[in-house]
């Protein structure tokens, strides 16, 4: 009973994490991350738009909450998420901030690449992301119902025989299949150790590419190709 009683989450404990997130410049520090790079301090103060001494302040409190692990390299620190958790946790919370009342803030072409394809976190999301896992469910490959997914035998042929993905070399405590609420199409694209294949090997295969200073991602002309053969999706 002690030990159930220390993994519940008091309201205090979920009060304290989203005090640390609820900072413009904390949120800001937190979605740079969101493509699962690892960041020095003052990379994300520019993207917090904050000196390196606050960042710094920040980083120990989003540390402190177990949103932010540290990486040390030689002399160099790095600043990451804590793990997949607390990016599933971001989307879901940047999907509730996308349905609220409408911000007077004009839309650019940042705005437009990050809801076309954008990493989140390993995986791939926005039209994109939510493209392919429609894709994978209409062939069967995926099943994906109550916010869940699974993948089935004839997806698993399809992913190692037409793309090359060994999902058994993936192994970790995560999940193999997971879905993650997109924010900004309000439908599920896949996590889990299989979305976090499938957009490695989209990378790998030159289907899509790092926009820089953004975790959007271009699709190639061999991507588009790709896309358009493997999952039926004009891109």
């Amino acid at each position: 009973m002690l030990a159930v009683m220390n993994t519940m989450v008091s309201g205090t404990t979920l009060a304290e994490v989203a005090a640390a997130i609820g900072d413009t410049a904390r949120a800001n520090i937190l979605a740079a991350l969101m493509d699962g790079r690892a960041l020095t301090a003052g990379e994300l103060a520019w993207h917090a738009g904050v000196s390196a001494p606050t960042t710094s302040g920040h980083l120990a409190r989003l540390r402190q909450a177990g949103l932010v692990a540290e990486e040390r390299q030689g002399r160099h620190r790095y600043h990451r998420l804590a793990g997949p958790e607390v990016a599933h946790a971001l989307e879901a919370l940047m999907a509730v901030a996308a349905s609220g009342p409408p911000r007077h803030r004009p839309t650019g072409p940042r705005d437009e690449a990050l809801r076309a394809a954008r990493t989140c976190y390993d995986h791939l999301a926005g039209r994109l992301g939510v493209g392919l896992a429609d894709a994978l469910q209409a062939r069967g490959h995926v099943v994906i119902a109550d916010g869940a997914g699974s993948l089935t035998e004839a997806g698993g042929r399809f992913l190692s025989g037409a793309l090359g993905i060994d999902l058994a070399a993936a192994r970790s405590g995560r999940p193999l299949c997971r879905t993650c609420l997109d924010w900004s199409e309000r439908r599920p694209h896949l996590a889990g150790r299989l979305g976090a294949a499938l957009c490695a090997r989209c990378f790998e295969l030159g289907w899509i590419e790092p926009v820089r200073d953004s975790r959007a991602v271009a699709v190639t002309e061999a991507g588009r190709r790709g896309f358009a053969e493997a999952f039926g999706l004009a891109f």
